[in-house]
């Protein structure tokens, strides 16, 4: 099983956000999306950085309410870790326990086609972990 898979099933959009938001619109943008990150993209719209809950939460914690004004090129992470579609999902979960992040970019030729959460995986692999199971039964009750 490959990271499209998920893709396909969940689709394709992807929440962006420019660099020169403000934390507060960021925020917002979460909070309306009911989502735990945001991709940043530059100029050209190749990704640049992600803005997690995380990195809100650290901005406020160290500047307090004035961290709502500051830009997300300010507080996001710069050192994106992203999968391509054709990644397996146990090595897309491997490199998210790792690395201790929640959401994964996935890219093309550098270009961003979607993201992937460890929600997402889990669910994923929830679902096979079941049909692997009833797949079992079926066998051993047609056994006896």
């Amino acid at each position: 099983m490959i990271v499209e898979q998920i893709l396909n099933d969940k689709g394709h959009e992807v929440v962006t956000l420019r660099a020169d938001h403000t934390l507060h619109e960021a925020a917002q943008l979460l909070d309306e999306k009911k989502i735990g990150a945001v991709v940043t993209l530059g100029l050209d719209d190749r990704i640049i950085g992600v803005l997690s809950e995380r990195d809100i939460v650290r901005q406020v914690a160290r500047h307090g309410a004035d961290a709502m004004a500051m830009l997300v090129g300010g507080a996001m992470t710069r050192a994106v870790i992203s999968v391509q579609a054709s990644t397996p999902i146990d090595e897309a979960l491997q490199t998210m326990t790792d690395r201790r992040i929640r959401h994964l970019p996935v890219v093309h030729n550098e270009r961003l086609t979607g993201v992937i959460s460890i929600g997402d995986l889990v669910k994923w692999k929830i679902a096979e972990t079941e049909e692997e199971a009833r797949a079992m039964k079926s066998y051993l009750s047609a056994q006896f």
